[in-house]
């Protein structure tokens, strides 16, 4: 699917609609040229711009998601150039003299000189002494400005220094922006210092726009620095990043609130220049009760557009009833709780209602499923409440076209949520709810071992329709950092039940994507709440996770804490847990090498499965024991009990657990030195793991089989074996794949080889 396809299903969409292109244009802020260059297949639109769109297309989710899917396949199909500023705003004025400030900087970067001519990239660091003063839009507008001079792209990343979440990991931004410049998810390291040094691996050549927007402090930017002087950085913080100056050469940039002239000047541009004009006295004394804020200012702005009729002097008269409150304790220019009071006032009672439950979001930005869930609203009338909602500025949208509440308006919305009697557990519950079911309708698309079918959700919880990877993929990215901001922030007792099984179903994603260190300091989250409850199963379960995750990373030693803790629960677990946490010990104990230990546990699980009617697991946990009987060097012993598991694992239909049978035999054999019955065991495994698109264990196998086929001489296929295994291992984000790679290489090193 190309651009020309999504152009073809955007016109047809308008048409059905009853909209001309005008009349598009007028509905969703984008413009003439842009929605017809779109429809004529010459551009695709930004995820923010894209849903704009949609929203005003009034599409339904069946015609909504085609339309998304088509964008996504023909991005897919072209270079992949990192868009991810936000939209410029289009009634941006002001900051004249901090623009030709900025813009001689810009050029000289542009122009590839560096900075003081030392070849080194430009730091901006735009700073304010208050929220709202325009920081980001300022950063925005400029990189906007200039963006054509860098034919690399643009990243963006909020960094979240001064919100009610905890600032952003630097190792967690790195991540962000090696995939939007096309590293794969296998070659992204787990650890900060090697995502930076791969970072600047990746921009030592580029010519890029890079915008750090609300630092906390110069230690979480500097990981974020890209190494080439073709590369423009620009900072935006709170704090005087002052640290930056003297050792990276950064150029600093106060940004204070407007002049009264760039105020009204502001709010001309919202409600227009004959309003203004026609009241020059209210326009500039509306400028002045806004404390020349210009997020105050795009509030009234706002609203004013919305009451095209009222006189200025009434908005005056309003604000002036309010007592102003000191925006900080430095500066009692501006009463932005006044404004905000306004602003709310207006809204209909369903989008004020939401408006305060938006408040309990716990991450940076919200999708509109994850919103409608915590307000238990239907899609349908979400969509509404958070057009409404931004139309007032109270709701602002990210390059990802998700919704993010400044923190000054989450603030008061909270204010106005702590003064009515709601119900916050009701929302937070939903909220925990929409992530757990809508993770699992992914995990079941994303692996394809059998599962239950979709549970029934509770009342109000939105389910998003998933049916392929891709969008089980996407599901998972868009809410990622709710989920690790809802662990952390989430702190009601009452909740503790919901944060042990919330990241049950996010494990198939972390090990698709390589994303280890994320599901350590998941299941170390949820593993405490397991442990706040003291509740043996789910210790159990979130420990055998994490001890997982840990063993992937290469930190298999560590995983022993986990160990002790699942043989604590043991005399407290019902038969079934008993034995797959004993299953669990087991495999940790294998992968640290202590395959003694690690046949002890597999036996007394084996022994507690046998007593139960469940089958499967029975001959599940047989093929475990042959395995580390098999390591034990005791053959015979081995392939008598994978023997004894094959019908049972064929009968019900398992193949994963089939394929891992024919392959122990297979190694068994191996061992023997019944090569050419080895080698067919290795691809019936082979051939099973294939049908449910299992490559992590595909790879164990085509390791095996390498080193059969070398001792048979063929050198060639053993060589390609190694580096098939090492693709598929690269693709998990596994550090085995580099042990795989070695063996092809040593194999080529060899006289003869290709023989």
């Amino acid at each position: 699917m190309d651009k020309s396809t999504f152009g073809r299903l955007l016109r047809q969409a308008r048409q059905r609609s009853l909209l001309t292109l005008e009349s598009l244009a007028d509905a969703s802020g984008v413009s003439v040229r842009a929605i017809s260059d779109m429809e004529r297949g010459r551009s695709l639109p930004r995820q923010a711009t894209l849903a704009e769109l949609l929203d005003a297309l009034e599409l339904d989710e069946d015609e909504r998601r085609r339309l998304l899917q088509a964008t996504s396949s023909a991005r897919r199909t072209r270079r992949q150039v990192p868009q991810q500023l936000p939209p410029d705003l289009a009634v941006f004025r002001g900051r004249a003299e901090t623009l030709a400030t900025v813009g001689g900087l810009g050029e000289r970067v542009a122009a590839g000189g560096g900075h003081g001519g030392h070849g080194r990239h430009v730091v901006v660091s735009a700073i304010g002494g208050m929220a709202g003063v325009g920081k980001t839009t300022l950063a925005v507008h400029w990189a906007h400005q200039v963006a054509d001079r860098f034919p690399d792209g643009q990243l963006y990343v909020n960094l979240r220094g001064f919100e009610d979440s905890a600032p952003l990991d630097p190792g967690e931004a790195l991540g962000g922006f090696l995939s939007a410049l096309g590293v794969p998810s296998s070659d992204i390291p787990s650890g900060t210092e090697e995502r930076a040094a791969v970072f600047r691996e990746r921009t030592g050549s580029l010519r890029l726009i890079v915008v750090l927007d609300n630092a906390r402090d110069a230690e979480q930017v500097r990981p974020l620095l890209p190494a080439s002087a073709g590369c423009l950085t620009i900072t935006t913080s709170r704090n005087q990043l002052s640290g930056l100056a003297a050792r990276e050469g950064a150029t600093l940039v106060g940004l204070d609130v407007w002049s009264q002239e760039e105020a009204v000047a502001g709010l001309a541009a919202r409600v227009g220049e004959e309003r203004c004009a026609a009241e020059p006295g209210a326009a500039a004394r509306l400028a002045g009760l806004c404390g020349h804020l210009p997020l105050a200012v795009a509030v009234v702005g706002a609203q004013l557009s919305a009451a095209p009729h009222l006189p200025l002097r009434a908005a005056v008269h309003e604000l002036e009833a309010s007592r102003l409150d000191a925006l900080s304790a430095d500066d009692r220019r501006g009463d932005v709780r006044a404004v905000f009071s306004w602003s709310y006032r207006a809204l209909s009672a369903g989008t004020a209602c939401f408006f305060r439950q938006l408040s309990l979001h716990p991450g940076p930005a919200a999708s509109a499923e994850a919103a409608a869930s915590l307000a238990g609203v239907p899609m349908a009338e979400a969509r509404r409440y958070l057009r409404e909602l931004t139309a007032a500025s109270l709701l602002s949208r990210d390059a990802d076209g998700r919704y993010v509440l400044h923190d000054l308006v989450r603030a008061y919305a909270a204010e106005l949520r702590a003064q009515e009697e709601d119900d916050r557990h009701g929302a937070e519950t939903r909220l925990l709810d929409y992530l757990r079911h809508n993770a699992a309708a992914a995990a079941r698309v994303l692996d394809t071992r059998p599962k239950p079918g979709p549970a029934g959700l509770p009342p109000g919880v939105v389910r998003v329709a998933i049916e392929d990877r891709a969008e089980a993929l996407d599901w998972y990215r868009q809410e990622e950092a709710t989920v690790m901001a809802a662990l952390t922030s989430l702190d009601d007792p009452r909740l503790l039940r919901r944060r042990t099984d919330l990241t049950a179903d996010w494990v198939g994603y972390f090990s698709f994507t390589g994303r280890w260190a994320e599901e350590v300091s998941t299941k170390r989250v949820a593993l405490e709440a397991a442990l706040a409850l003291d509740d043996p199963a789910a210790i159990a379960v979130n420990c055998a996770s994490l001890a997982r995750a840990l063993a992937e990373t290469g930190q298999a030693d560590e995983a022993d804490e986990q160990v002790r803790l699942m043989l604590g629960q043991l005399d407290r677990l019902a038969p079934a847990q008993r034995a797959a946490t004993e299953r669990s010990i087991g495999w940790v104990r294998g992968r640290q090498g202590r395959h003694a230990e690690a046949l002890l546990h597999a036996r007394r699980a084996l022994a507690v499965y046998r007593t139960l009617p469940e089958r499967n697991e029975v001959a599940r946990e047989l093929n475990a024991v042959g395995w580390y009987l098999a390591l034990l060097g005791e053959y015979r012993e081995a392939i008598t009990m994978c023997e004894e598991a094959l019908p049972i694992l064929q009968a019900n239909g398992n193949l994963r657990n089939e394929a891992a049978t024919w392959d122990s035999i297979g190694y068994a054999l191996h061992r023997l030195g019944d090569l050419d019955a080895a080698v067919v065991n290795y691809r019936r495994s082979l051939e099973l793991y294939g049908e449910v698109l299992d490559g992590y264990n595909q790879a164990e196998v085509l390791d095996h089989l390498a080193s059969a086929q070398l001792e048979l001489g063929d050198a060639a296929a053993a060589r390609a074996g190694w580096t098939r295994a090492a693709e598929l291992l690269a693709e998990t984000g596994s550090p085995r794949a580099a042990a795989m790679r070695a063996k092809a290489r040593a194999v080529g090193a060899r006289p003869g080889a290709d023989r």
